[in-house]
């Protein structure tokens, strides 16, 4: 019987760590229990799910992930400029603190302040490793068919 590789439809279970340019773990799995997903179930972002594919069991491989296949770019016209009265008067606003917005379908939107400055308060709503190069480790542990639900 020949090792299952990664596609759509297999249920994988491995160690991962996600790590920035400079080497500094971000997440990881390693010396944890592993974790296990399905190919395709939202759990892990598409892009990294591609570096899988064809992957079998007991392998280990790191990727360089860049920012389009990341997390994108950093964009410039994702900062916006809040008045300081769109906050409540008791909301610490300072360089760093996440702020949580919602969105146009009222889901959760996390913004970053990025500067306080006067009544002005610009906030980055880029994700937080928009425009790194990211290092992507894996140790594919099992690959099995996924369960289908009945």
């Amino acid at each position: 019987m020949s090792a299952l590789p990664i596609d759509t439809g297999t249920r994988v279970t491995l160690h991962f760590a996600l790590k920035l340019e400079d080497g500094s773990e971000i997440d990881s799995t390693f010396g944890k229990a592993p974790a296990t997903l399905e190919i395709g179930d939202g759990n892990l972002p598409e892009n990294f799910e591609s570096y899988l594919f064809g992957l079998t069991a007991g392998e280990r491989k790191a990727f360089d992930v860049p920012p389009e296949k990341g997390f994108g770019q950093h964009n410039p016209s994702n900062i916006q400029t809040f008045k300081r009265s769109e906050f409540g008067p008791d909301m610490v606003l300072e360089q760093g603190a996440v702020i949580s917005f919602a969105d146009a379908r009222q889901g959760e939107l996390p913004g970053v302040v990025h500067r306080v400055e006067g009544d002005q308060v610009e906030v980055d709503f880029n994700h937080p490793l928009s425009g790194r190069t990211l290092t992507f480790e894996v140790e594919i542990v099992s690959v099995e068919p996924a369960q289908t639900a009945h």
